[in-house]
């Protein structure tokens, strides 16, 4: 998909509308944006929750056996599975470039301990990171009372380490809203040599708070999305400690 697939597909097909059943909204290559502010959920903590689960497909040869002994299996909800380390090493880390409307530009993220600030500039703060792949998994805060104060926010997940978990796990970022419904952007592509992908961005457009969907997926780290999006930050390659790897 082109750097201009974004924002063309997101004109043509104007806003997603949410599900009545989920009260989910869903952006798709499709349905690729939804406004914020005109279904009045501009304001308050925008919560950005980050999880995956092993891909069923992982399971395919087991699942098809156990259908043919027990059919009705298939009317239940697909069951979640584990993530953690007993499963696959997987380490998604969840993370976001800021530009603020002064100018200020910059990261946060786990590496470094970049972990921002809800109540001052940049107005986004990570609340911690999920290293053993815990149900929750990760979660950041954008403060959407200072939505004057943030131009673009571009929300992204990366592989720490050296698994290929993009073609291994199925990953869903949701955005819960202070009101409305929820938003979904799924990772369902397959990028086996993938590193990063660029997932979600959300900018001031003219005093409108605009959700679009991104899900770009590049082969290296944070400095291409930078180069990607135009971001303009130096970067240097980063480590965790010792005791959170």
């Amino acid at each position: 998909m082109g750097f201009f697939d974004g924002l063309l597909g997101g004109r043509a097909a104007e806003f997603d509308s949410g599900s009545a059943a989920s009260n989910s909204i869903e952006l798709t290559k499709r349905h690729q944006q939804v406004s914020l502010t005109k279904q009045g959920a501009a304001t308050g903590n925008l919560r950005v929750n980050l999880t995956w689960r092993m891909r069923t497909s992982d399971f395919d040869g087991e699942q098809r056996e156990s259908l043919f002994r027990h059919p009705f299996k298939a009317l239940r909800p697909p069951e979640v599975m584990g993530h953690g380390q007993s499963m696959v090493n997987v380490d998604l880390d969840l993370g976001a470039l800021y530009e603020l409307s002064d100018g200020s530009k910059g990261v946060v993220q786990p590496l470094g301990g970049l972990l921002g600030d809800v109540n001052a500039p940049p107005y986004v703060k990570l609340s911690g990171d999920d290293r053993f792949g815990s149900a929750s998994g990760e979660t950041m805060y954008v403060n959407l009372d200072h939505r004057d104060d943030i131009k673009r926010l571009l929300v992204f997940v990366y592989i720490y380490d050296q698994t290929p978990a993009f073609d291994r796990t199925h990953a869903i970022v949701t955005l819960y809203p202070s009101n409305g419904p929820r938003i979904e952007i799924g990772l369902d592509e397959r990028h086996p040599q993938a590193r990063s992908c660029a997932v979600v961005m959300i900018e001031n457009v003219k005093g409108e708070l605009v959700v679009r969907r991104e899900v770009k997926f590049v082969y290296g780290f944070q400095g291409e999305l930078d180069r990607l999006y135009g971001w303009g930050l130096q970067w240097g390659r980063g480590y965790k400690a010792k005791a959170d790897r």
